[in-house]
């Protein structure tokens, strides 16, 4: 199921839409531009476990910091695209600290450009 890909990222859709149709989707139904809103990031969550799951096999077979880094960026462009589907639904409900959750997701998406940015110029 790992090694072929097609079969991975379907499966990735499925569960990632499973899991967060009900709670998240369901109740702004009725509302046709935030559901649009709403599904965008949930098509970015779907790609980046996707990544994040392919990059991680990639990493544990040639453990190389690169490929770390780029594993960490894509599972930080997960996290990010949660507070981000979180702000779309539920907009300025939560905060951690004085941070909301879009401010969040802006500061992990810049970090996830930061990892990026590490494994792009790094020389192993």
């Amino acid at each position: 199921m790992l090694e072929n890909k097609s079969t991975l990222f379907s499966i990735v859709i499925f569960v990632v839409v499973g899991l967060l149709a009900i709670p998240v989707v369901l109740p702004h139904i009725s509302h046709q531009f935030q559901v649009f809103h709403i599904l965008l990031h949930l098509a970015g969550i779907s790609i980046a476990v996707f990544l994040s799951i392919i990059s991680a096999l990639a990493y544990s077979k040639t453990r190389t910091r690169r490929l770390l880094f780029t594993m960490i960026a894509f599972s930080m462009f997960v996290a990010s695209e949660a507070f981000s589907v979180v702000d779309a639904a539920w907009q300025y409900t939560y905060y951690l600290g004085e941070f909301s959750s879009a401010e969040l997701g802006h500061i992990l998406m810049i970090c996830t450009l930061g990892m990026f940015a590490l494994s792009v110029f790094r020389r192993d």
